[in-house]
C-alpha cells in the first residue's frame, strides 16, 4: 500500500500509432526515364531519319 503523501507516478502518454505499411508494386507506375521526354527528347515522335541515324554500324547501309 502507498501512503497518501507519496508522489504519484505521472501518467504516460499513449504511444503514437505506427505508420501503416503500404505494399504497392513500384512497377505499376511509369518513371520519367521510361519516356522520351525523360531522355531529353522534346516530342514523342521520331521520324525515319532518326531511326536510320540510330542503326548500329554492323547492320550496314541499305
Amino acid at each position: 500500500m502507498t501512503s497518501p503523501d507519496a508522489p504519484q507516478p505521472e501518467p504516460r502518454p499513449a504511444p503514437a500509432p505506427r505508420p501503416r505499411l503500404v505494399f504497392e508494386d513500384p512497377f505499376d507506375r511509369q518513371t520519367s526515364d521510361d519516356t522520351d521526354r525523360g531522355w531529353g527528347d522534346s516530342s514523342g515522335e521520331r521520324g525515319l531519319d532518326w531511326y536510320r541515324s540510330q542503326r548500329p554500324p554492323h547492320h550496314g547501309e541499305k
